[in-house]
């Protein structure tokens, strides 16, 4: 959480202070051009990603397979399209690494890594059934029919 709200209070100074070291450097023009221009490229490239990625899920879905990769790219180009219309040099260098689909599969495989490591995924062997793959997590759910404290059988 620490880590969470200092992000929150340097992010935005550091790319303040990147673009005034710009504006001084070349001009306040200069630097209000490339803020304008990367949020408007970095929407259209964030589009057409973003439709590749839906028709890729619709394929997936169509083909009665779980479009897991696809829905975790999809929401890192969302991400990537919220920090390119963010002002800012560091949000947009982020912005555009996330429309990569290179990249995004290196992030996509470090965020597996990192949530299997955190969370113990163990398959159930019950007799009759396959084994399951890594991609499908096998539970099982029992209802328990407890009478709650206070109320009325009666079904009014």
């Amino acid at each position: 959480m620490f880590r969470l709200a200092l992000l929150l209070i340097l992010w935005p100074l550091i790319e303040l202070y990147l673009l005034i070291q710009i504006g001084r450097a070349t001009s306040a023009f200069t630097a209000l051009t490339i803020v304008i221009l990367t949020g408007v490229v970095g929407a259209a490239l964030a589009k057409r990603e973003g439709l590749k990625t839906y028709h890729r899920i619709r394929q997936e879905l169509a083909a009665g397979h779980i479009p897991g990769d696809h829905l975790v790219d999809a929401l890192m180009i969302l991400v990537a399209g919220i920090l390119l219309i963010t002002p800012g040099l560091i949000s947009d260098t982020v912005g555009i690494a996330l429309l990569v689909p290179h990249f995004r599969r290196l992030v996509r495989e470090h965020l597996k890594r990192r949530l299997q490591a955190r969370f113990a995924i163990s398959p159930s062997d019950y007799p009759g059934r396959a084994r399951p793959t890594d991609d499908i997590i096998d539970v099982e759910v029992r209802e328990i029919d407890r009478k709650p404290l206070g109320r009325d059988d009666d079904p009014r």
